[in-house]
């Protein structure tokens, strides 16, 4: 499938260019936990001017801060130009809509039971459809006018990797001649004192692969990516080569100890796209700083490819985005086919013994042809996708 479009927005900033500036540049963008009335001793990767964002007339009914993150996040790029053009080209019932997200626009839901009224959600938060699960896709469908099939896919941490393989699917089938494909999560008590209750929030800024890692940090961001079954090469960013899904089923939030569902995963994604371990030039791990999650990747990742491939976290720059980390990392993939920047991974200094050769802490620049991006979701939801230049 045609990727002719992507986007990104993080702590980082607004847009491509404020990623690949701070991957080059080594600028993190997580801060201390400023969330108001979320006062967890943590760092998060916080968007700036959320706040500040204003819907159109339009999409008044759909006010939430997911909404506005994924109206500042549709903006970048040239993208929701883009996504329109393709609903003009293909036809709205031709465009589908596919968007990942780990808990939509609960925040919205946490304040209206905070102020109940006689047992009722005040007023200005009987909004219907921004408390329901797949609100994000509707938003997403809304705001671009695609009105084909319109998904959520809700699988945690794997979610806006897993909506590449469902929009391949729809094409495959028939159902779809283009997809508008994302993420979109934003910071809330739910998250921030959900991650503190499994005890997996670290009070310092995260360190992926450390030895002596102690936790994630939490972020938010949006993302999307415009797919299409056919385009003309000049449109044509990079290629959607293969993806690999699996499922543990091992436990609640711990993956296979012994990486199965993770390695499957790859090896799944690379047969699809028919091609080799060695083939890839980058991968951009899953990598939460998570005792557990670290080690059990390391693992798999140094059984599967040679010690030649460079393979990094970017969490400690944007903070774990939870629904929204598959495609934001799938955006970094996808900046490494186009610049060749290979990002290292920021915070980290001293590597886990698990780690093979492949996990690198520097930055590192080659011109490479092929990508690929890990998303492991609570549950063993694994989703890895391969992406290749033009």
């Amino acid at each position: 499938m045609a990727i002719t479009a992507f986007t990104a927005t993080t702590a980082l900033g607004a847009g491509l260019q404020a990623q690949h500036e701070a991957l080059v540049q080594r600028r993190g963008g997580l801060r201390r936990n400023d969330l108001p009335g979320r006062p967890l001793e943590c760092w998060i990767g916080r968007v700036e001017g959320v706040e500040t964002v204003e819907l159109p007339a339009a999409l008044e009914g759909w006010q939430s801060r997911n909404h506005r993150l994924a109206w500042l996040g549709l903006q970048q790029d040239g993208f929701l130009e883009a996504a329109r053009e393709a609903v003009a080209r293909h036809g709205a019932a031709r465009v589908a809509v596919v968007i990942g997200t780990s808990t939509s626009s609960i925040g919205e839901t946490e304040e209206a039971y905070t102020r109940l009224e006689d047992g009722r959600f005040p007023a200005d938060l009987t909004r219907l459809k921004v408390h329901c699960p797949d609100a994000a896709s509707g938003f997403v469908g809304a705001a671009t006018g695609a009105a084909g099939p319109t998904l959520t896919v809700a699988t945690a941490c794997s979610s806006s990797a897993k909506v590449f393989a469902h929009a391949a699917r729809l094409m495959q089938a028939g159902l779809a001649d283009a997809a508008i494909v994302g993420g979109v999560d934003t910071l809330c008590g739910s998250v921030l004192y959900g991650f503190n209750a499994l005890q997996l929030v670290s009070a310092q800024p995260c360190r992926p692969f450390d030895a002596a890692r102690d936790g994630l940090s939490l972020g938010e961001a949006a993302g999307f990516a415009l797919l299409e079954r056919q385009a003309e090469p000049a449109r044509v960013r990079a290629w959607l080569s293969g993806y690999g899904e699996s499922s543990d089923a091992y436990h609640m939030s711990s993956p296979h100890p012994e990486g199965l569902g993770a390695r499957r995963a790859m090896q799944d994604a690379l047969a699809r796209a028919g091609l080799a371990p060695d083939d890839i030039g980058y991968l951009s791990l899953h990598g939460t700083a998570t005792p557990a999650n670290d080690s059990v990747e390391a693992a798999a990742v140094a059984a599967l490819f040679p010690p030649t491939l460079h393979a990094s976290s970017t969490k400690g720059w944007t903070g774990h985005t939870l629904g929204a980390a598959g495609i934001v990392e799938s955006a970094f993939a996808l900046l490494a086919l186009e610049h060749g920047l290979l990002p290292g991974t920021l915070n980290s200094a001293v590597p886990d013994p698990v780690c093979g050769p492949q996990i690198r802490f520097d930055n590192a620049r080659a011109d490479i042809a092929h990508a690929m991006n890990n998303a492991f979701g609570f549950g063993g939801n694994n989703c890895s996708l391969v992406f290749s230049r033009p």
